[in-house]
């Protein structure tokens, strides 16, 4: 696999990993010569990443593809409603949303008035 082909998430995880192994005293899988080393100051990220570039890690990666499903897809189908029905359908919610209104007995202004009229004389 080539390092063109990773994403920035699977190049860290591999860089990450392979540094890991090198700081815990893990062979090197290539010849780096000590005047190199001494370049990177022994960094042991900067080593994984010279031998990903290289080409020399055997880490192989599983990526995962969906499968291909082959089929129509199909649309859903939508009861058409001519303007009378509808017309008949908004003058049945309007009568049930008037019922409602009935038994919850909406307030009327003038009860408004007399409950602040006998808040303020009772505070006095």
């Amino acid at each position: 696999m080539q390092v063109a082909d990773l994403t920035k998430y699977e190049k860290a995880r591999i860089l990450g990993a392979r540094a890991l192994q090198i700081s815990m005293n893990a062979p090197l899988l290539i010849k780096i010569d000590s005047e190199d080393l001494e370049k990177i100051n022994y960094d042991s990220l900067k080593i994984a990443e010279v031998e990903l570039n290289s080409n020399a890690l055997p880490i192989s990666i599983n990526k995962p593809f969906p499968e291909k499903k082959e089929g129509e897809l199909k649309r859903a189908k939508e009861k058409k409603i001519n303007d009378e029905k509808a017309a008949a359908k908004e003058i049945a919610e309007e009568e049930e949303i008037a019922k409602e209104g009935e038994i919850m007995q909406l307030a009327n202004p003038e009860d408004e008035r007399d409950e602040s009229v006998s808040t303020a004389s009772e505070e006095e």
